[in-house]
């Protein structure tokens, strides 16, 4: 095993460490100079990148439209929707100055004191206000309606505690915003993101998720409704993957956005907005990573497919190099991303460990007495299991592996989730069961006072008021007040 590998802590041990490990170890992201922020290097940017033009080609089928918004929001707009503030007030970086100067004792460089802006400038930690101050000078009559805006960029949220991809100061994401004419539209949309959002989940990171609302506690501030979709970790926490807001009409009259509706009468608009961020990239390591390293889907990794060729010298590599490209060019012809790595700079053995250590969903082995042979062996990263096949048809073989291991992992995580979800009636069993981690279903009275009671002595959260599940009524465990149905709580990222 490469040395890589030898030291990469198992997640038994240390699950924390693990992951931080894995994620420079894979050549993922490492920390940057800047206190809190990340560099997302090369190959963690390329899987982000699929993740990208995939959820991009899946918003533009539904009628969105990309555009740019600027980051720097003057700190008016913040003021202007109350809710919407006070929720990003302490995670807002603010620009004052616009200019630097020598200092005089040649110290560097100072803040020109000369240079303050009249109105402060904030780094945006989300966008709905400079947006629906914007949208105000694009909408008019209802013939102006809907829009259906997306935005890939960069925010900024200043957390203490941070961690590569799941909690930094700056990450990127998408984030649309959406006007409409009717409330009923709004709402539409609204759950269709979120609907979206949870096929990609399942569909391309191979992540099983529980589509639900937040509580009036946890939901977007500023928003009437928060839809989510929620993944549980190997560790048993559960991680937010992706929220979708009714907006209703609040930004509307906050900027003061009317359109004049078909019966000729001013009205205010109807708004959402729906995002997703990098931190979909934990959520992908931490699914179904294990002691060896990443564990990528087929359907998001960036390399599907390693060629090895295994030699002793020059004529060995140069008939196997001949006998494999036409494998390479047949797979691209299949739309399936292949690397025939062919570099003599490095032995097989570290080749075999680095592509593991990354994730390569399929990994393809051939020397010279394979070439005599006609066969190749096959190892599939999700089993670690190797066979030998035929050489012949080899590029139809692994198309079909292909899709078996995004499958398998997709049960994997699933069948994990379904073993660590269990139901309680009881406050006191409850605080047990929290403490092994997982899912857990309960009754809740629907007050933010028992919610915070719970929170505050178990650390756990509700996680969301699940779309389907249980609906039966009963009575809250903490309580004994009637309550509607089970909800999921959890320790959650």
């Amino acid at each position: 095993m490469a040395k890589e590998l030898k030291n990469l802590t198992k997640r038994s041990d240390n699950y924390s460490q693990w992951y931080n490990e894995l994620v420079v170890k894979a050549d993922l992201a490492e920390p940057s100079a800047v206190r809190g922020c990340m560099v997302i290097k090369p190959y963690g940017y390329a899987i982000w990148e699929k993740m990208q033009q995939t959820l991009d080609k899946m918003f533009k089928e539904t009628g969105v439209q990309n555009a740019y918004f600027p980051m720097l929001i003057p700190k008016s707009y913040l003021c202007r929707e109350a809710e919407h503030v006070e929720g990003f007030a302490k995670e807002c970086a603010v620009v004052t100055h616009y200019r630097l100067k020598n200092d005089p004792n040649g110290n560097g460089v100072i803040v020109d004191p000369d240079a303050r802006l009249e109105e402060e400038l904030i780094v945006r930690p989300t966008s709905e206000t400079i947006i629906w101050g914007t949208y105000k000078n694009w909408i008019h009559s209802y013939r102006d309606l809907p829009i259906l805006c997306n935005q890939w960029a960069n925010v900024m949220r200043w957390e203490m505690r941070t961690r590569m991809f799941l909690r930094t100061a700056e990450f990127l994401w998408q984030e649309g915003h959406c006007a409409h004419e009717t409330a009923e539209e709004s709402e539409a949309r609204t759950v269709q993101m979120i609907n979206l959002y949870a096929d990609f989940a399942e569909k391309f990171m191979a992540m099983p998720v529980i589509k639900g609302v937040k509580t009036a506690n946890e939901r977007f501030a500023g928003a009437l409704n928060t839809y989510t979709i929620e993944a549980m970790m190997q560790d048993g926490k559960a991680l937010q993957s992706g929220t979708s807001h009714n907006l209703g009409q609040n930004f509307a009259k906050a900027f003061d956005v009317t359109f004049v509706n078909k019966d000729n009468k001013p009205e205010y608009v109807w708004a959402n907005s729906w995002g997703v961020s990098t931190r979909l990239m934990g959520a992908l390591i931490m699914s179904h990573s294990d002691d060896n390293g990443l564990v990528l889907p087929p359907h998001l990794a960036p390399i599907q497919v390693v060629i090895v060729p295994i030699y002793k010298n020059s004529e060995q590599l140069a008939e196997i190099t001949k006998a494999v490209l036409p494998v390479v060019e047949e797979l691209r012809q299949k739309g399936i991303s292949v690397k025939y790595d062919d570099a003599e700079n490095k032995r097989p053995g570290f080749k075999f460990a680095d592509y593991e250590l990354k994730g390569v969903p399929v990994r393809l082995a051939i020397g010279a007495r394979d070439l005599e042979e006609g066969t190749i062996e096959v190892m599939r990263r999700d089993t670690l299991e190797k066979e030998t096949l035929p050489f012949a048809g080899i590029a139809t073989e692994v198309a079909s592996l292909l899709e078996k291991i995004q499958d398998n992992i997709y049960k994997k995580a699933l069948d994990h989730r379904e073993s660590m979800t269990r139901t309680v009636d009881s406050y006191e069993e409850f605080k047990v069961e929290i403490e092994k981690g997982g899912f857990i279903l309960a009754h809740w009275d629907g007050t933010t006072e028992t919610e915070e009671k719970v929170k505050e002595e178990t650390k756990a959260t509700i996680r969301c008021i699940p779309l389907d599940g249980d609906t039966t009524p009963g009575v809250c465990m903490v309580t004994g007040r009637p309550s509607a149905r089970r909800v999921i709580f959890a320790r959650n990222y």
